[in-house]
């Protein structure tokens, strides 16, 4: 089974840029092995519709953004399987939000989905030009962490951690590890 951990967001706007460094994080500190599963790991941005033809490509799709929902704090984790999003979630966050939602619906009408499942985390605030996470976000990072290498560990997936880097030392330097479409595709992937 080939498997994707897809973030997604903009880093210039605060909050919004968690599903980049979250997967940038987890490539930086773990390595993943499985006997027969394929682990990817790619920083989506803001692209949605344009990762159509990356996502058709895999079984299996965790996607890592922010999730809006009604009646909540900032900082809450959530993961749930797309088809059974809890009553809370609104999906009227923020622009890429609606946007990667839209793409998967897409997706699914014609068949291209594979199963999703979302790692989400309510943002505190959606500021224009700033580069970082509020406190409460940040301190949501340790709980979805666990909730994704619990979840891969569930799929069979042996975890070694490899580094003991924070997610705030690698901010500073997200918006130069985003995706290219086309011909480099490949390379901007993580391999695990």
């Amino acid at each position: 089974m080939k498997i994707l951990l897809l973030g997604i967001g903009n880093v210039l706007y605060a909050d919004e840029g968690i599903g980049v460094h979250f997967v940038n994080y987890i490539a930086d500190n773990y390595q993943f092995n499985h006997e027969s599963h394929q682990l990817e790991l790619l920083d989506g941005g803001t692209l949605a519709q344009g990762l159509i033809p990356i996502i058709c490509q895999y079984d299996y799709l965790i996607v890592v953004d922010t999730v809006n929902a009604n009646g909540v704090e900032a900082g809450e984790v959530y993961f749930f399987d797309f088809d059974k999003a809890p009553q809370e979630i609104d999906w009227q966050g923020s622009a890429h939000e609606v946007e990667m939602l839209q793409t998967l619906n897409m997706m699914d009408m014609v068949g291209d989905r594979p199963k999703t499942f979302v790692l989400g985390v309510t943002p505190t605030v959606l500021e224009p030009m700033v580069l970082g996470l509020t406190p409460k976000v940040a301190a949501a990072v340790p709980l979805m962490e666990k909730t994704l290498l619990s979840h891969l560990a569930a799929l069979g997936f042996t975890t070694t951690r490899i580094a003991e880097h924070s997610i705030d030392s690698l901010i500073p330097h997200s918006y130069k590890r985003g995706v290219t479409i086309g011909e480099n595709i490949e390379d901007e992937k993580h391999q695990i």
